[in-house]
């Protein structure tokens, strides 16, 4: 064996985001020896972009939230797939997290009265969005990492896990290699925390960066655990559609919650058209109540563009294909309009929306305080991930925990907005708990010598077919099969025949080649995030295809409707040991009377 630079903690944090920093720092608070390995620099992790606001029923805005309402929300909005035990401690849990982020120095928007302010948002019944502006993202990274620091977390910034190594079934380190350089290195822990985000780099038009390319999802996998609900992808209703330099980069639902209306190109606000049955009784029936929700009218109701994300984005697909798109192929999305209704209406968006104020002024020339934006779904969000345990979140390999994007079961079939960044201190902080004390109760295992120098030599490989194909032009018509084949509307064909171009797209990723050496080197490193990508997208075409209903996000125009078969089942997907990947129906586990009286009441 190569003498790798080892390192050695008890609890090994892979992704530094919300949910990876939350973990580390309540590991550490236990006094735990802790390490943080993240793809990019500190500070980078893609939480960052998180706009619209943390969604905990503080109930500062409207004394009627609480958390049964939120629970309520999250499965409703998931379509009752979710895991009825990770909605149930996320709702109860939010506000707590809030808080705490709160005391360690977070400076939210503030009610009159000083309070913590919260806003509207999609699928939720009451304002519930605790933010900062258009940046609540970044003030969560600065706030955690400001805390963190004082923790004596050891961190390594811009390296890649490529395996979870594993004694006896049982998770006891990972192999990676330092970007920079390209040198190799073990990370020996008693317990990993996965905390790697999302999959958005499988797809052509996305609002995820860089880093997102499967890899806490395909190391999981590779490990032994189980993925569920993979076939369910959020796409955002709005992104930006134009210049092409920016397609795909994020329009916070905090447009629409501030009052932005979506119109197609004869000025006509569409959502009003396509109201579903279960939200018909808490949709404004006019432009003037909608308005009068957004500026806190406590009687009125959500207009129809604060509908869930899946349906706003079909919607919006449904004016383009029809011929009634923006002149860039997507709809206009209007904040501008407002000054019809308020004095100053010019400054009030610039101070609600700072961020898509200057996002559009610097990258598109557009002024939102005057002119309609135009956008259109960008690939957001897997609600699929690893399975884990709702209370601990550890997978199905011992020591081995996720939470966060990368992690599975709270959202079910569809997200709410906002619940993203909720769920990432939640459940950020019970995966670091529950690591700490598995690490407290055993000690570091062996190291497969062999099972490193295999993993390093299948690493260094793309060097060796230095003629090879190029891994760039692999990974884009990776992106371009997935964004066709298995998008935002699906069918069995188009699916099958994602499935045959997969297998192909494999052979030809064992055979990508690079040139030049291990430093710096950003082709090697898209050949290395091949394996990730494609092991994601097979997943997620899998669950597709055998989930045959609409549901969710999962929306299929050859089986457009709801199927009772599929509404108490999960698709479960796990490695077989011929190596091929399986994929069967798990029930829901029976939800107790408690929550069930508590949906009931919530209708």
């Amino acid at each position: 064996m190569a003498d790798y630079e080892a390192h050695e903690h008890d609890v090994l944090v892979i992704g530094a985001g919300g949910a990876g920093l939350r973990a580390a720092i309540e590991a550490s608070a236990v006094g735990v020896r802790v390490g943080l390995v993240c793809k990019s620099l500190l500070g980078k992790a893609h939480t960052v972009m998180a706009e619209g606001g943390i969604a905990a029923a503080l109930a500062n805005v409207d004394e009627r939230d609480n958390w049964k309402v939120h629970f309520a929300d999250t499965m409703r909005g998931g379509q009752y797939v979710n895991q009825w035990r990770m909605a149930e401690l996320h709702a109860k849990e939010a506000p707590d997290r809030v808080r705490e982020l709160e005391k360690w120095g977070a400076v939210f928007d503030r009610t009159k009265d000083g309070r913590i302010l919260q806003r509207n948002f999609g699928g939720h019944r009451y304002p519930r969005l605790a933010h900062v502006g258009d940046r609540t993202g970044l003030e969560m990274i600065r706030t955690l990492q400001d805390h963190g620091v004082h923790q004596g977390i050891e961190v390594f910034m811009e390296h890649t896990i490529l395996s979870i190594l594993r004694e006896d079934g049982r998770a006891v380190g990972a192999f990676g290699y330092e970007r920079e350089r390209g040198r190799f290195k073990i990370f020996r822990a008693k317990a990993i925390v996965l905390a790697t985000g999302g999959i958005g780099r499988a797809y052509k038009i996305t609002s995820n960066s860089w880093e997102y390319t499967g890899d806490g999802h395909s190391l999981a996998y590779e490990a032994g655990a189980e993925l569920i609900d993979m076939e369910f992808i959020q796409f955002h209703p709005t992104g930006m559609v134009w210049p092409p330099s920016v397609c795909g980069i994020l329009v916070t639902e905090g447009v629409r919650g501030e009052g932005g209306i979506l119109t197609n190109n004869q000025g006509r606000r569409f959502m009003f058209d396509d109201i579903p049955e279960n939200y018909r009784a808490q949709t404004a029936k006019d432009e003037e109540e909608g308005w009068r929700y957004c500026t806190g009218d406590k009687n009125a109701n959500r207009p129809p563009e604060l509908l869930t994300r899946d349906h706003v984005a079909r919607c919006i697909v449904r004016e383009i294909k029809q011929g009634r798109g923006s002149p860039h192929g997507g709809v206009f999305l209007d904040i501008a309009w407002i000054k019809e209704k308020i004095p100053n209406a010019a400054e009030h968006i610039k101070r609600k929306l700072p961020s898509m104020y200057h996002q559009f002024k610097q990258l598109a020339d557009i002024d939102i305080t005057a002119q309609p934006m135009e956008v259109g779904p960008t690939t957001h969000y897997i609600m699929g991930g690893i399975h884990v345990d709702p209370d601990t979140q550890m997978s199905r390999v011992p020591g081995l925990f996720a939470c966060g994007e990368c992690a599975a079961g709270i959202n079910g079939a569809n997200r709410l907005g906002g619940n993203s960044l909720s769920d990432l201190l939640v459940f950020g902080k019970r995966a670091g708990e529950y690591a700490a004390q598995f690490a407290k109760q055993t000690s570091l295992g062996k190291i497969d010598n062999d099972k490193i120098d295999n993993v390093a030599r299948e690493a260094v490989a793309p060097f060796e077919r230095g003629d090879g194909e190029n891994p760039y032009q692999i990974q884009k018509d990776l992106q371009e099969l997935m964004q066709a084949d298995v998008g935002i509307v699906r069918n069995q064909s188009e699916m099958e025949h994602a499935l045959d171009q997969l297998q192909q797209l494999k052979t030809r990723a064992q055979r990508a080649g690079v040139i030049g050496h291990r430093e710096f080197n950003p082709g090697w490193h898209t050949a290395l995030d091949l394996k990730n990508l494609l092991t994601v997208s097979e997943a997620i075409t899998l669950a597709a295809i055998e989930r045959k209903e609409s549901r969710g996000a999962q929306f299929r125009e050859d089986y457009p409707n709801k199927d009772e078969r599929f509404s108490k089942v999960n698709t479960m997907i796990s490695k077989g040991d011929d190596g091929s990947m399986q994929i069967r129906l798990e029930p829901l586990p029976e939800m107790p009377d408690y929550l069930k009286q508590v949906i009931e009441e919530m209708k």
